[in-house]
């Protein structure tokens, strides 16, 4: 992977436990792992350990790499660095989805808490009166008390999310056409049609993977559908959404949103997303960011440590999952 990102993962005490574990080789050229420096480092390899800005390792790159027993991901999604080639090869992939889910997952939590609350919509409200707010009249259907959260996806991050809210006086309701009943109330979530959640929940995260089946499924029908004062989350990706829409249904004041994720990842200067007072819009801070890269060090030198010793990766991508995953 790129220096900096080694700098940032493995910094002080986490390289020393790197070092630990074997001899390890730092490829000059992470974008191609087929280059001459690096071919003599793929001969020598157990693990490959791959992050952002890595290049990928389909069937020329395992050719090059007779010992290969793993890739470890630094990071969570794995389709664009290990191809299913690994699988014919007996060399498995290992994603730190999980560990990625934490930092995600809590932001969410805030937001939906937040959001619930009436926080936005309050601060908003108050700061253009500049005067008294009646509370009780102008939150009246909001609190933390009961309020219907819909969460679309169950993802290792939707599961995160619905585990960190279960706590909490919510009605949590899920919508994924992948789990069955049983499976949701397992959860401890209500199942409904993604439908039915757009238009009866006041609040609405967002949390499903990329794939071709997901891609603008928030459409402008299902955002118009949404309550009044609903408050729309997405900490996703940005092409799940019907990105013009929702800058339309802003527009009318309607509803709030929180934007962690757009299409494209940075908007042109004149998108009205930069200027919509009912838009909270964060530059993809909600995963991992500064000493959270941290957790993401940890799990990966814990299934590094797993593969040489012989025993079962917590992250395994298995080959039944690998094109249902983001």
């Amino acid at each position: 992977m790129p220096d900096e990102l080694i700098s940032r993962l493995f910094g002080g005490p986490a390289w020393d436990t790197l070092c630990s574990l074997g001899r390890v080789l730092v490829s000059p050229t992470p974008d191609d792992h087929l280059s001459p420096q690096a071919r003599g480092m793929l001969g020598q390899a157990e693990v490959l350990v791959t992050g952002w800005g890595s290049g990928m390792v389909d069937a020329s790159v395992l050719d090059a790499a007779p010992r290969l027993k793993a890739v470890v991901h630094t990071a969570g999604s794995v389709k664009a660095f290990a191809s299913p080639d690994c699988y014919d090869r007996g060399v498995a992939i290992s994603s730190q989805a999980a560990a990625l889910a934490d930092p995600v997952a809590e932001y969410t939590l805030a937001m939906v808490l937040l959001a619930a609350k009436g926080a936005y919509r309050a601060q908003r409200i108050y700061r253009a009166r500049r005067a008294t707010f009646d509370t009780q009249t102008e939150l009246a259907s909001y609190g933390i008390n009961g309020t219907r959260v819909g969460i679309i996806g169950a993802s290792v991050i939707g599961r995160k999310v619905i585990e960190l809210l279960r706590p909490f006086r919510l009605e949590l309701v899920l919508s994924d056409p992948t789990i069955d009943d049983a499976t949701a109330r397992e959860l401890g979530v209500e199942p409904v049609g993604l439908d039915e959640l757009m238009a009866t929940c006041p609040v609405v995260s967002l949390h499903a993977p990329i794939l071709p089946t997901t891609i603008g499924m928030i459409t402008a029908d299902r955002l118009r559908s949404l309550p009044d004062g609903a408050t729309f989350i997405n900490t996703a990706r940005g092409v799940l959404v019907d990105q013009d829409a929702l800058i339309a249904e802003l527009e009318t004041g309607r509803i709030d949103a929180i934007v962690d994720v757009t299409h494209p990842e940075v908007n042109d200067v004149a998108s009205p997303l930069w200027d919509l007072p009912n838009l909270v819009l964060t530059p993809h801070i909600a995963g991992p960011t500064g000493t959270e890269l941290g957790l993401l060090a940890s799990s990966a030198l814990e299934e590094i440590a797993r593969v040489l010793s012989g025993r079962t990766l917590h992250g395994a991508v298995e080959p039944s999952r690998y094109h249902a995953v983001a």
